[in-house]
């Protein structure tokens, strides 16, 4: 049986205010679904992992396989909970322990 090999990255949010985890990972999903539809969007296995208030780095993984269709639907959110946002990868990595010392 093959391994699934999964990528964390590191989320840098830019807007007014701070949206919950759940208002982010919706207009994360709501940015694939648009991109690649329904049948895409369930093939990135996208999760949050975590969330730095302080610093508005959210933390989620997803695929190797499908890294770049996620790195370009990070581009594509324009805005979370109703407010104009940009988001920015700040890291990539293979495992979380290299991620957070990345950023």
């Amino acid at each position: 049986m093959k391994r699934v090999k999964r990528r964390y990255l590191a989320l840098q949010l830019e807007c007014e205010g701070l949206p919950s985890e759940r208002e982010f990972v919706d207009a994360l999903w709501a940015s694939v679904t648009k991109l690649y539809g329904e049948v895409g969007a369930s093939s990135t296995g996208l999760s949050l992992i975590n969330l730095d208030a302080e610093r508005k780095v959210y933390v989620v993984k997803c695929l190797l396989a499908v890294l770049p269709e996620v790195r370009a639907s990070v581009a594509c959110v324009t805005s979370v909970a109703g407010a104009a946002a940009s988001v920015n990868v700040l890291a990539v990595s293979g495992t979380l322990k290299a991620l957070y010392s990345n950023i």
